[in-house]
């Protein structure tokens, strides 16, 4: 999915660690790095802090592990 390079209108702009995040731009949403979907802050669960991203729900967050960690992926 690709990202536009300016934020949308209420659109936040975030830095993930791994059990929490920061706010670097106040905002409504962010985008889901996989469905390009508007995930609102409330309801943002999932997310990578290595590469930054975040995911509407579970089953694009491992979409996305998958596509990271192909070896791991088989079995």
């Amino acid at each position: 999915m690709h990202m536009p390079s300016t934020p949308l209108p209420g659109q936040a702009i975030l830095h993930y660690s791994d059990a929490d995040y920061t706010v670097m731009r106040p905002g409504k949403f962010v985008i889901c790095a996989i469905s390009g979907k508007q995930v609102p802050l409330e309801a943002l669960k999932y997310w990578n802090p290595r590469t930054q991203e975040a995911f509407a729900g579970p089953e694009e967050a491992l979409q996305r592990w998958k596509s990271l960690n192909p070896t791991s992926a088989k079995g």
